[in-house]
């Protein structure tokens, strides 16, 4: 199948061919089709499997299609707000939505793209949010923000789109979505993007979409096979930091990105990798905007090699030479280890996701196998292998509610953010008391 038998317009199809792309994605075979028919889609799609293109694209269309109506949004004393709205969990994500809004749109007249995020001035976002508009890609706090006092209209949307509605309504945006979907109109197609369709993120498809298609393309109990994974054993804090620095110290590692539980955990680690000689920069939702800009430039320009971060400021992140991925703290929920390893192998490259669990983990290793019906290889490294035997961390057999597809599996809905702070145990300092936040050579501040 090709980009042209999905029935794309030649300037889209040339834009993609430009970016190097020859053949659409299992999700963008299924999804766009439907989308360009302006059918409401509920599609759950893999991290890497190339959603963000399985919605931009239809909607490049439509600015298309729209381009000859192009006066009517330039009348005098009327304000026109985007034809496209594009809801996304974080920052970063909307960032990488728009930059391949800008790519895929690269021979679409005139085109116009904004991102309303929190984190940033308002001058800039109001600026572009009083001229003209074609794609607007918000977070949907600061985008209600803008909604409150006047500064923003979405009342000619014509596409809504919710990229990782699951992560949203994870993170407490369930009562902003519904606020922002009320203010656009009743006629607009909807797209739903989500890991899982049920519970709350059910309830919000049912009220939002209208007879809508529904797209599998992955399953987070697919295998992930040019992913390797694996699992080691610590005896202890100091244990599991020797552990990572031995692997982060491998000839294989081209970047690695570390995550941690905790923001406070994403500073320490940064300072002790930093000490320890590393390319280092910490990552996390508690930074000014301008600094993460800063870090995730560090990383796509390869100045960084080792990014510690935790789940909320990693989503979206898409940097082909990540090499490794490494769980140090793990995550709150099991699904959140699936976003994880995906952040490895992109682009068809491999790519290595490790684990580091101490025993008080094995009740989480255990949710991780059970929810993606897999064991995750244990391994050791010579010289470092654990004291004690490890813990009974087996899958078992996988729950029922685990099988079937993501529209009929129910999944936790915590928070994650409300999760209370882990820190590192005393052998973890070494005897030193814990480091400050500080800034580093090559402009990168923790």
């Amino acid at each position: 199948m090709t980009f042209e038998s999905l029935g794309l317009p030649e300037a889209l199809t040339r834009a993609v061919a430009d970016a190097g792309y020859d053949a659409p994605t299992t999700v963008q075979s299924a999804a766009i089709p439907p989308a360009l028919a302006g059918s409401d889609l509920m599609v759950a799609a893999a991290t890497g499997s190339g959603k963000t293109a399985s919605f931009i694209l239809p909607a490049l269309q439509r600015v298309l299609v729209a381009r000859g109506d192009a006066s009517k949004r330039r009348e005098k004393g009327v304000t026109y707000g985007p034809r496209i709205l594009v809801l996304t969990p974080t920052r970063e994500l909307a960032i990488q939505i728009a930059k391949a809004a800008d790519v895929y749109g690269r021979h679409v007249p005139g085109l116009r793209v904004a991102t309303v995020v929190g984190g940033v001035p308002y001058g800039a976002q109001l600026k572009a949010l009083r001229g003209p508009l074609d794609i607007l890609i918000a977070t949907p706090g600061r985008l209600l923000d803008h909604l409150q006092t006047g500064k923003a209209v979405i009342g000619n949307v014509e596409m809504f789109v919710l990229d990782e509605a699951d992560r949203m309504l994870d993170m407490g945006f369930i009562d902003d979505i519904r606020t922002i979907a009320d203010h656009v109109p009743t006629t607009r197609q909807t797209v739903m993007y989500s890991a899982t369709f049920l519970g709350n993120v059910a309830g919000l498809a049912r009220s939002l979409l209208r007879d809508p298609k529904r797209v599998e393309v992955a399953s987070h109990t697919d295998t992930h096979a040019n992913i390797e994974q694996r699992l080691h054993w610590a005896d202890n804090g100091g244990h599991k930091n020797a552990l990572l620095d031995h692997i982060l110290t491998q000839r294989e590692v081209e970047q690695a990105l570390v995550f941690t539980s905790t923001q406070r955990d994403a500073d320490w680690l940064a300072d002790r990798l930093a000490d320890l000689g590393h390319s280092v920069a910490a990552l996390h939702g508690g930074m000014p905007q301008g600094r993460r800009n800063r870090v995730l430039q560090g990383l796509r320009s390869r100045q960084l090699r080792i990014l510690v971060a935790t789940d909320v400021a990693a989503r979206g992140i898409d940097v082909r030479t990540i090499s490794h991925v490494v769980n140090y703290g793990l995550p709150m929920k099991p699904e959140d280890y699936v976003h994880r390893i995906g952040r490895t192998g992109r682009a068809g490259k491999n790519g290595l996701a490790v684990t580091l669990a101490e025993r008080m983990d094995a009740g989480m290793i255990r949710r991780i196998q059970q929810f993606t019906t897999q064991a995750i290889p244990v391994t050791t490294i010579g010289g470092l292998e654990p004291k004690g035997p490890p813990p009974k961390a087996a899958p078992g057999a996988p729950r029922a509610a685990a099988r079937g597809n993501p529209f009929d599996r129910a999944l936790p809905a915590r928070d994650d953010r409300r999760a209370p702070a882990r820190r590192p145990g005393p052998s973890a300092y070494k005897g030193r008391a814990k480091p400050a936040p500080r800034s580093r050579p090559g402009g990168f501040v923790r």
